[in-house]
């Protein structure tokens, strides 16, 4: 079976469809937690990045508790205000659109979404989702099988966590990820090995949960945190 056999994308309607019934739980920022390293390179100046909402964070936390002896979980991008979302997925629409000058409209939407969230329904733009990878204690990182964003065009499906085309080492350190963030309550974007989120709607859609628990949330410059109703 290959890395899209069972995967279903962000833009799926039945995502759209999962109801929010939005617990107004804040933003937190990891980095005051000094218990998650928090990588830098998509560090934004307001520090949206570096945000989750309170119970992603409680949820790292066990999460890296989790790791065998020696290992941490490496934060490299939290919350993404909305604008940021759409710009990302804009960009990953123009890149596939010159990668395949043939497709419609809908299919390069599409394709895109199976790397970049729609805006609407993005897990980041909640305060639900992180990217991040493992690393040791002193900040080395891991081999995963791929660079964490490595996405087509550009680059092949070994982004896919279940991809087939890694080595045994990388399949190892990818598996004990799996194991630390789905025993905490995360699911995966099986798209990209990195991505995990819980309380938005593709964690609803995937657990078979009711109602997701964030829906879009607000980052004023002044660090207030505010829910979109």
């Amino acid at each position: 079976m290959g890395p899209m056999s069972s995967f279903v994308s962000l833009s799926d309607p039945r995502v759209a469809a999962v109801a929010v019934r939005e617990c107004g739980e804040p933003l937190v920022d990891l980095r005051d937690t000094g218990a998650i390293r928090i990588d830098p390179r998509l560090a934004d100046e307001p520090g949206a990045f570096a945000h989750v909402r309170l119970s992603v964070a409680d949820r790292l936390v066990a999460a890296q508790c989790q790791l065998p002896r020696g290992l941490r979980l490496l934060v490299v991008e939290g919350f993404r205000p909305r604008e940021v979302q759409e710009r990302y997925f804009a960009d990953s629409k123009a890149r596939i659109a010159r990668a395949n000058p043939g497709w419609p409209a809908e299919r390069v939407a599409a394709e895109a979404a199976t790397y970049v969230s729609p805006p609407e329904v993005a897990p980041h733009v909640a305060g639900g989702a992180v990217d991040l990878t493992l690393c040791t204690v002193d900040g080395v990182e891991l081999p995963m099988g791929s660079d964490l964003n490595a996405t087509p065009p550009e680059y092949g499906t070994e982004c896919f966590t279940g991809s087939a085309s890694i080595g045994p080492e990388a399949r190892a350190n990818r598996e004990t990820l799996i194991d630390a963030m789905t025993t905490t309550g995360f699911v995966n974007y099986p798209s990209e090995w990195w991505h995990w989120s819980y309380g938005d709607r593709y964690w609803a859609f995937a657990t078979g949960t009711k109602h997701a628990r964030f829906g879009p949330a607000g980052f004023p410059a002044t660090g207030t945190v505010v829910p979109i109703a």
